[in-house]
């Protein structure tokens, strides 16, 4: 029935009375209670789109929280206690005396040279390990401007959602098109009323469901960018940790520089019978490289390349190359540089240092050694050579003494691991 029937129907029975005016009532009452809900649902969307940005983490207080600030990672604290080792060794070699006697120059000749050998592995795997972190903070960078970026989109979105809701609200006041009270009085009778009551409120749902999208977009964004800013505020510190190690390093290196040109100045000295006790000391092994060359090509199947006998081949190729502290190649070479080298010519990469050598490769028993396989010796894998077979090795040893071949247990062995 429509309204205007209802109205008529009523005002005309008997005993009504003054029932028109009551319904007229009765009816502006709910249109105003209706109406009233709706433009509240609206007013309240666009009150509770956000309008400042969400409260961000700090940064520094969760690179705190983490241990970060505290004492640095458990590698920078082992890296330090091994600095401050080699500092103590460097000390007590600067401080005594130079024995007169040529078997204690030599067991002091072989002091320093694995004291620079630890100091120079130091030196690299911290110039390495910066290398890194500059990588891994140009990283965090990136995400802290892509963060950023995210948010700014993600802001205009908030931008334009809340303007639209309001604009909704402002035209419900004002008695626009979409007003619920208008609306619901226009209608042709109740039925129609209650349609468009629910086309309005499913207006506002979709109104609030639009805001609760946009602000769950906004916290993701700026939850990101916290994270980011966090991972950034991290690889800072790392870097500042590391640049604090190399700082420490290039302090002692004038007194490491004394000590490696002690050694310069005593093996240069020497005479040629004192001399050669120096370059012999590990019993070196005469080797006919091209005899040896032709074997291993021969036991390899043909292939010198691809495989272990490619590197053991390429080790070899450098028999009577000077030895030089940090040194890679191709001319001149320290112990873990000739490995690295070596290993380069069958396209295999090897981290850089002897303890890193050590620790990066597969374990194995001095016992199932096969060639190719690395060497080390000495407490903290202060030098490594390269298994060649037949219990021999190669390797770079020190100031004064060539690459050579020498018995695989001529030093003491602290692991073999193989690549």
């Amino acid at each position: 029935m429509a309204v205007t029937s209802l109205s008529t129907a009523l005002t005309s029975s008997p005993h009504c009375g003054s029932s028109k005016q009551r319904f007229g009532k009765i009816l502006s009452k709910q249109k105003f209670t209706l109406g009233t809900s709706v433009c509240a649902a609206v007013l309240t969307a666009a009150t509770l789109l956000p309008t400042a940005p969400i409260a961000q983490a700090d940064p520094a207080a969760s690179t705190r929280d983490n241990g970060v600030n505290q004492a640095g990672t458990k590698k920078d604290k082992k890296k330090l206690s091994e600095f401050d080792a080699t500092q103590a060794d460097v000390d007590r070699l600067l401080k005594s005396p130079a024995p007169q006697d040529v078997d204690g120059l030599i067991k002091r000749l072989e002091k320093i040279s694995r004291t620079a050998a630890v100091t120079s592995d130091l030196v690299e795997s911290t110039k390495g390990r910066i290398a890194k972190q500059h990588e891994a903070l140009d990283k965090a960078n990136r995400e802290v401007h892509a963060a950023k970026a995210q948010l700014d989109k993600t802001q205009k979105k908030v931008d334009a959602s809340r303007a639209s809701v309001s604009e909704m609200s402002r035209s419900a006041y004002r008695g626009a098109s979409v007003d619920p009270v208008s609306a619901i009085a226009g209608a042709s009778g109740p039925a129609a009323a209650m349609d468009r009551s629910a086309y309005l409120t499913a207006l506002t749902r979709d109104a609030q469901s639009r805001m609760d999208a946009v602000t769950q977009d906004q916290k993701d964004a700026h939850a990101a960018r916290s994270k980011a800013l966090r991972t950034k505020a991290q690889a800072d510190h790392r870097l500042n940790e590391l640049r604090y190690q190399e700082k420490k390093l290039n302090e002692r290196s004038a007194d490491l520089d004394r000590l490696k040109a002690e050694v310069k100045t005593i093996v240069d000295g020497f005479s040629p019978e004192d001399r050669r006790r120096w370059v012999d000391r590990n019993g070196p092994i005469d080797v006919d490289v091209d005899e040896f060359l032709g074997k291993l090509k021969k036991s390899a199947g043909g292939a010198a390349k691809g495989n272990y006998a490619g590197a053991v081949a390429a080790a070899m190729s450098k028999l009577g190359s000077p030895y030089s502290w940090g040194a890679a190649g191709p001319d001149a070479f320290d112990c873990s540089g000739l490995m690295v080298w070596a290993y380069q010519q069958i396209g295999k990469s090897i981290p850089r240092t002897s303890q890193a050598q050590l620790s990066g490769g597969q374990s194995v028993s001095t016992s199932d050694l096969q060639p190719g396989d690395i060497v080390a010796y000495y407490p903290g894998a202060t030098h490594v050579g390269m298994y060649i077979g037949d219990g021999q090795l190669v390797h770079a040893s020190d100031y004064g003494i060539p690459v050579q071949v020498v018995p695989v247990d001529s030093m003491p062995i602290v692991g073999a691991v193989r690549y």
